[in-house]
């Protein structure tokens, strides 16, 4: 008993770490957007992501799983690394380069109800009218960020910055979707995704011509997140999740994070949190707690 209690402490202490890095991101990201472009960035994090969880590969002793990957195994890892950390990276960045950091990070909140969607033709899952009504309130939320507020006049601020932070959640739905069906160990996996995706982000910079040699500054956000966004705290989330008695326990915690991550954007970049920015962000809390709820009781009865 007491073994249980202390393992669950334990999954909500690398929880709370986790969600305390990702609140920052936001704030690394539009910081060190204003040193390295998006592709310069995708580049630099990814590669100290890969040295950070080669490194904790190496301390878990888990180099020699390696070897269970089947061929048909790694080339899945490098299409996902395509998608993520490649093509998601980009994408979220040229948002948050366009857009004021609150409204691309509470739109990019949204992709758990884009997963739901994807769902539907890619795992032939069916949702039911209680489950389509929460992601139409989740995109409200969304359009009451993009237009600031004017729900009926449907003028994006941004239009741009809205389309790539759209196309962001599709992108990162679409690998977690595909990454269902992953059986091997998950930190080795996310180990050889990153690993592959190294070419990938290359050829884009080379054909983009985006290669340059980063200020200090820039270096600085990029290990950043490189450590604490795509490597150390997917490391502790996984941990929490699998540690936890529950799954529900740790993941509901996740919706701490836009909140928190707006003090931080205000503190940190001084961005003013607009009234149509909480107002979204809460509609949009509210589409996925409705969705998790309908979820669950969908299993429940079944």
């Amino acid at each position: 008993m007491f073994s249980s209690f202390d393992n669950q402490n334990k999954a909500y202490l690398f929880a709370g770490i986790a969600i305390f890095f990702w609140s920052t991101v936001a704030s690394a990201f539009k910081l060190t957007l204003e040193h390295l472009g998006p592709i310069q960035l995708v580049m630099y994090s990814t590669l100290f992501s890969i040295l950070v969880l080669f490194i904790i590969v190496i301390y878990q002793g888990k180099i020699k799983l390696i070897k269970a990957f089947s061929s048909i195994d790694l080339i899945r890892c490098a299409f996902l690394g395509l998608l993520n950390p490649c093509l998601y990276y980009i994408i979220l960045f040229k948002g948050y380069d366009a857009l004021p950091a609150q409204e691309a990070m509470v739109i990019n909140f949204s992709w758990p109800v884009m997963m739901v969607i994807l769902s539907i033709p890619i795992l032939k899952q069916t949702i039911d009218i209680k489950s389509f009504l929460s992601i139409i309130l989740c995109y409200i939320g969304v359009i009451a960020i993009a237009t600031g507020g004017e729900f009926f006049s449907l003028s994006f601020n941004n239009p741009e910055g809205v389309f790539y932070m759209l196309l962001s959640t599709v992108i990162w739905s679409l690998f977690w979707l595909f990454n269902t069906k992953n059986k091997n160990d998950p930190l080795v996996s996310i180990f050889l995704i990153f690993l592959f995706s190294t070419p990938f982000i290359l050829l884009v910079v080379y054909f983009t011509n985006s290669f340059g040699i980063p200020s200090i500054q820039g270096i600085m956000g990029s290990v950043y997140i490189g450590l604490f966004e795509m490597g150390i705290s997917v490391v502790l989330w996984q941990s929490a999740l699998k540690i936890s008695t529950t799954v529900s326990r740790v993941a509901s915690l996740v919706f701490i994070t836009p909140f928190l991550s707006l003090v931080v954007l205000y503190i940190v970049l001084g961005e003013k949190i607009l009234a149509s920015t909480f107002f979204g962000l809460i509609l949009i809390c509210a589409g996925l707690i409705l969705q998790k709820y309908f979820t669950n009781k969908l299993i429940e009865s079944s």
